[in-house]
């Protein structure tokens, strides 16, 4: 691993601090890009206008005659979290402005697989809905969409993904990525794209004059959802993702929430009072997506759009239930795949420049968790694959893929499918995150396709695992007061968490579960305790590490800790 401290614009971060910022929030905010306090501004008034993304007069205006007209609305959601947390903000927002009928349907990611294809469409048309609202998908359901058309259905796609070579012929299309838009924020997750409408289509009924502004519904109630699957879907937060976020942090800390969100607080044993986006990428999220994984994702949407507190009390106790199972699965699976991957090393030790790996034991709704660990364990774009449990696709291979910088998935995914016609059933996604869909018996070969596109677009220093961190740590700010400070703030994808790095002494070390180094440590004359997870190999005396700060609390006790994140090698 090789550890490079930012560069922190001076200017920058003296202007920040002369505007009242904390120092150390200064620098931290300094080296992630922000110039000026304005940037850090978390008012609603400072979020995006709705008006920017392409298509949304004319989503608004069919949703809003449907509303009038009291037609039947049906949303088809996505399985992830980012999937439920649009359907309910969908639902619950079209509610609140005054839609008589609305439901959701969400496809089952084994049998219906992703997105609106043409028999989701008729299952939609059979529920007598008179429009068809995707959100988090519908982008690149072309036939799904021509389905619903054909079946006299009106269709609006709210989506964020990447677009393919031909668009769907939808009533309209809301999304910040589609052609021609633009729309400032293109890493707004669905459930962003979703809010929005909501917004755009209150100032149309507004000036359709059904309420004025102190009467309209207080659409505001959904950002804790916003904040949920914006931050679960690992999106790039930019200053208008981290707005939402914070103002949807700010609401749950004030204890206004939907009652699953509460209750789902409640079952990951975290406080929502000190709510972080740590909660719900790791802690909420993680429970709202084995429901899609391993079961059945109306459970997670059920939970987040029921009132009753006692039924998303319940609901909150099995996502609890099926994500531990979830972790069981995805341990056994996680070392079964990382085994074929060692087993792809050319001399024992180096890794192929892109790995895909396959057996007939993993479950197809854990392939991208593991995809994911075993990118990060080998830092190589990395594709794990599991055969498909749709009835009639026995013979086919459902993959989830994870990347590294530098190396855009979808579009290496792209190429792979001009380089080798066929071989690519579907497939779609981001940068950093795609799926594909092949024949079983194409695995070997696009294992070697993925690997040629590699090691074109790869070198040495990409292939090197590089980790940013903000430098030494001013012992001044080595305390839980700072520590729960920086918690308070929005960290994310696309603006790091804070991370810290210098040469310290290793003063004792031992394992701690069989798993984990327990450490202790001289940072600048003064003892403080360490802990590197799932890192068993002994470290020397003395190593520049890498490290993020948290709180351990021990009998009333609270003390600053370091998380250990890794440790610069000579060479790297």
């Amino acid at each position: 691993m090789k550890i490079i401290p930012r560069d922190v614009p001076a200017q920058q971060a003296s202007a920040l601090r002369q505007a009242g910022v904390h120092p150390l929030l200064a620098q931290l905010y300094a080296a992630r890009g922000v110039c000026s306090a304005d940037e850090l501004d978390e008012a609603p008034s400072r979020l995006l206008a709705p008006s920017g993304l392409q298509g949304m007069q004319e989503a608004v205006r069919l949703l809003a005659d449907a509303i009038e007209r009291g037609l039947r609305l049906c949303i088809v959601a996505d399985y992830d979290c980012d999937g439920a947390t649009a359907c309910a903000v969908g639902w619950r927002g079209l509610r609140m402005l005054g839609a008589a009928e609305t439901s959701y349907l969400v496809p089952d990611r084994v049998v219906d697989g992703y997105g609106l294809t043409p028999p989701i469409a008729r299952r939609v048309k059979e529920s007598a809905a008179d429009v068809l609202i995707t959100v988090d998908n519908g982008i690149a359901s072309v036939e799904g969409v021509a389905q619903a058309k054909a079946l006299g259905l009106q269709v609006v796609v709210t989506d964020h993904h990447l677009p393919g070579s031909q668009l769907p012929q939808a009533d309209a299309i809301v999304n910040p990525n589609q052609p021609g838009c633009g729309f400032e924020s293109k890493s707004m997750a669905g459930v962003g794209v979703m809010f929005y409408v909501l917004l755009a289509l209150r100032a149309e009924l507004r000036a359709r004059g059904r309420f004025d502004k102190a009467s309209q519904p207080r659409l505001e109630a959904l950002l804790p959802l916003v904040a949920l699957g914006t931050v679960a879907d690992v999106v790039r937060l930019d200053a208008n993702n981290r707005r939402l976020v914070a103002l949807g942090l700010k609401q749950i800390r004030k204890g206004l929430m939907q009652p699953g969100m509460q209750a789902l607080f409640d079952a990951a044993g975290r406080k929502p009072f000190e709510a972080t986006t740590f909660d719900f990428g790791f802690a909420l999220g993680p429970r709202i997506n084995a429901a899609g994984r391993l079961s059945d994702m109306t459970i997670g949407i059920e939970c987040l759009t029921t009132d009753d507190r006692g039924r998303a009390a319940q609901l909150a106790q099995m996502l609890d239930a099926i994500n531990r199972e979830r972790r069981e699965l995805e341990g056994g699976m996680r070392e079964q795949a990382m085994l074929l991957a060692e087993g792809l090393c050319t001399d024992g030790m180096t890794p192929p420049p892109a790995i895909s790996v396959f057996d007939p034991d993993f479950h197809e709704g854990v392939v991208g968790i593991v995809a994911s660990r075993l990118k990060d364990r080998m830092h190589r774009p990395t594709f794990v694959f599991a055969a498909s449990g749709a009835p009639g696709h026995e013979h086919e291979l459902k993959g989830s893929g994870r990347s590294i910088p530098g190396f855009h998935l979808r579009d290496a995914l792209d190429l792979v499918s001009k380089r080798h016609p066929g071989l690519l059933l579907r497939f779609g996604g981001h940068a950093m995150a795609a799926g594909c869909t092949i024949a079983q018996s194409g695995f070997a070969l696009f294992k070697q396709a993925l690997a040629q596109v590699a090691q074109e677009w790869l070198d040495d220093a990409t292939l090197t695992r590089r980790l940013e961190t903000d430098g030494p740590l001013d012992p001044r700010f080595r305390s839980a007061e700072v520590v729960e400070r920086l918690n308070h703030e929005v960290w994310g994808q696309g603006f790091a968490p804070p991370t810290f790095s210098e040469e310290i002494e290793v003063l004792s070390q031992r394992l701690v579960g069989e798993r984990h180094l327990k450490l202790q440590l001289r940072h600048h004359g003064e003892m403080v305790d360490g802990i590197w997870f799932g890192h068993t190999d002994p470290l020397p005396e003395s190593a520049c590490i890498a490290y993020r700060l948290d709180i351990n609390e021990w009998r009333g006790e609270r003390k600053v800790q370091f998380l250990i994140e890794g440790v610069h090698s000579e060479g790297a």
